[in-house]
Order: C-alpha cells, then structure tokens, then sequence
C-alpha cells in the first residue's frame, strides 16, 4: 500500500484508531507494535467491530482484502499524519519544555479558541504515536493547531518536528528532567533545541521567554516573540498568588489585570506565553482574559482544591527538580498558616537521583513547614528519620485514614508513578 493510495483512504475514511478495542465505524485501524503486544494480532478483530481498513506490517495474518500491508506500520501513520498536516497547511505551534507545556498549551488553545477554529493536543498524546494521531485530526474547518511535543531521549523532538512541521514554536523552559535518557543538562537543552533547529532551517518563529538565558543562548538566527519581567513584546509581572494566580501584562503601555485558575506564581510564564501568542495573532485583551480565566488546570496540575478540612495545592501529575525547587518555593512564600507537604519520588534522574532527593530535603528544613509528609524509596534512602517516609500512596494513604490533618494548607507533588493523588480523599 503506497502512501497517496493510503491517504486517499483516508480522506474518505477520516478517522484513525490503533486500539482494537475502540474501533469507531468506519476507521482506519494501524497495528503498531509494543513492548509486550503486537497489534498485528487484532486486525481481524478490528475489522469485525467495524473498522474499514486494517494497516498491518505482519503479512501472516492478512486474511482479508481490507488489510493494507505495509512495511512499518509506525512510520506508515506518521508519513500519513505529515503528508495531511503539509496538504491543510494551516499555521501550527509546536510547544515543548521541562515544565509546564501541557498548562501552556491548554491556555495557548484556550486563547486562540477566541478567534480561530483551533486543534489542539488531547491529554498527554504528545510522544512517536500521540503526535501523528493529533495532526489525523485536523480537518479542512481547522485554522489553527497547537501541538505539544515530550521527549525522553535525543532525537525525538527533532523527530516530530519533521512530522509536524511547526511554524511557530514554543520551548517553556529547560530543566531536570527524564536525565536517565538525556544523560546531562546539556543533553536535556539540546533536546528541547532540536524544534528550534527545525524552526531555523524553515524560517520558523518563535515565542521566547526573554529573560530565559537557556533558551537564548541557542535561539540565534530566529525570529522571536518575546514575553518576560521587562522589556518585550509583551510583559508581565506577579500580582497576587492566593489561592490563584493573578497577574498583569503591558504591551506598548497599555496595562490589563488577569485573574487564572492556577495554583503558583511559576504559572506567570505560562500565561504569559498565551497571552504573546494571543496578540501576535491579533487577538483582543478581552477575548484573551476571558479564555485565560475559564482555563481551569487538569490531571493534578497546578490545581487548587478546597475540602472539608483542608485547602489543597495538587501537582501530582509530574515532578523533577526544577518544578520541585518552584513548587516549594512558591508554597513557601503564601502568606497562610499551617502549612503542610507531601512529596512524592522524582523519577528517570539516573544516578544523581540520590543527590536531587537530598538537595529538597535540604530545602525543606529551611521552609518552616508544620508538616512534612515523603513518599517513596528515592526519599526514604536520603531522608534518614528526619521526616515521615512511606514506601508508597496506599501505605500513606492508610496512615492519614489514621491520623487526618485539618486545618492545614497542603502541597502535594510528585511523579505521577507515584499516585500521590490517592491521598486526596484523605485530606
């Protein structure tokens, strides 16, 4: 099956699964490969629930004229996802970074939902197979698309980059994080700067945090849109953080307030970006802080939670240094009493995991916080019997069923391997 004669198919059949289980009527179906399966095995099963076609790689099983043979079914997808992103054409962002690129791209879609027919990145399908699946999406009614892009090895946002063939792009930020793949900071930073080489050799643009030395240091000969403190296309600053961010931005000195959904003062770059790429894209201010005001955070990020007993700041969907160091520190400096926090491990650090536990350990006995709760293996090796640690969420969830708080104002964090969110109902 060449590719023109595959995406023929598909414009006549506009809609992709790769889970035999979903299999919407008259999808495509592709049988993509993993560790511990073989999709292969279920394109019958896949026709029968109403697929119309079946892209397979695995000739022994083709037992019907409805399965396409190709030679790999993954590079197959993702040449059909680049030929229908480059034949719509419309202008598309590209965002990726350590921390916070699921947030911005949620207020970046939210913003430019105002005005334009926008597409946007569902959930966390931003990797090999989630970003091809995201760009079968669009259609002819889309004006617009914001994609994220994760890594945790070289080369892959590079990778997706050539399939997604991003105008603009957007890299948050740069920190620690996933350095088991990366190997170093370094690694990390060149990582991320693979969609601003992309970007360079298409005469791209980018929308930049000026005062991120990171970034700037590898954003030579781009076009930028700059957002920052001080001098910028469009600049902004903190003006309150409890229990929501509320910032202001200026632009040509004119300046407007904002009110957020968002738990932390570290969100302002976010918001900040969405509002640069608001305006570049001739958005009006209102149309901006409404859309940025009606964003509300999802799966544990940067959420604010207030129960019977406690009020609660929930940012268990990830955790690495960088966002543990923010997070602590934004928590540290709310003027409310008690407070309590309950870390869990930060995953993929290779061998300075070690070294990253001790250094928030070290951090929080400078906090002051009343309570501290730790959960996970990485802290029990570092945290010595300073603080309370429990091997895992159904350990310290029995212990807080025990012992609730009440009357506290609580950070929970950590990986999302670590299902710290199962404490919330005991909080």
């Amino acid at each position: 099956m060449n590719l023109p004669d595959l995406y023929s198919l598909f414009l006549q059949h506009p809609s992709v699964t790769t889970d035999s289980r979903t299999c919407p009527a008259g999808a495509l179906f592709f049988a993509l490969k993993g560790a511990s399966f073989d999709g292969n095995r279920f394109a019958g099963k896949a026709l029968q629930a109403g697929c119309a076609f079946a892209v397979i790689d695995d000739p022994g099983v083709k037992t019907d004229d409805r399965m396409l043979l190709t030679d790999n079914v993954l590079l197959t997808l993702q040449r059909l996802a680049r030929l229908h992103r480059e034949t719509l054409g419309i202008p598309l962002i590209a965002i990726t970074g350590t921390n916070g690129k699921t947030t911005t791209k949620e207020l970046l879609a939210a913003v430019l939902s105002a005005k334009y027919r926008t597409l946007s990145t569902q959930g966390n399908l931003n990797n090999h197979i989630g970003v091809p699946l995201t760009l079968l999406r669009l259609t002819q009614r889309h004006e617009m698309a914001v994609v994220e892009m994760g890594a945790n090895h070289p080369g892959e946002i590079g990778e997706l980059a050539h399939i997604a063939r991003p105008n603009y792009g957007l890299i948050t930020n740069v920190g620690y994080a996933h350095l088991e793949g990366f190997g170093s900071p370094e690694g990390v930073l060149r990582a991320k700067g693979e969609l601003y080489d992309f970007l360079r050799e298409t005469n791209g643009k980018i929308f930049i945090h000026r005062e991120n030395p990171q970034l700037q240091a590898i954003a030579g000969g781009l076009e930028q849109i700059t957002y920052g403190a001080g001098e910028a296309y469009v600049s902004g600053k903190v003006t309150d953080s409890h229990p929501f961010l509320r910032f202001q931005w200026t632009q040509q000195g004119v300046s407007h307030t904002v009110g957020t959904c968002l738990a932390g003062d570290y969100n302002l770059w976010n918001a900040l970006a969405a509002v640069a790429v608001g305006r570049y894209f001739d958005i009006p201010p209102e149309a901006i802080h409404a859309a940025i005001a009606a964003c509300e955070p999802a799966s544990h990020r940067s959420q604010w939670k207030k129960t019977a007993r406690n009020e609660l700041i929930i940012d268990a969907y990830n955790a690495n240094p960088s966002s543990m160091e923010a997070a602590l520190g934004n928590f540290t400096a709310l003027p409310v009493r008690p407070k309590a926090v309950i870390l869990g491990d930060m995953r993929e650090l290779g061998i300075d995991s070690p070294a990253f536990h001790k250094r928030v350990v070290e951090q929080l006995q400078t906090s002051g916080f009343e309570q501290v709760i730790l959960c996970g293996e990485q802290f029990a090796a570092v945290a010595s019997s300073r603080y309370p640690c429990f091997p895992d969420a159904e350990a310290l969830t029995g212990y807080l069923a025990q012992h609730p708080w009440q009357g506290y104002h609580i950070l929970i964090k950590g990986s999302r391997a670590v299902h710290l969110e199962k404490v919330i109902d005991k909080l």
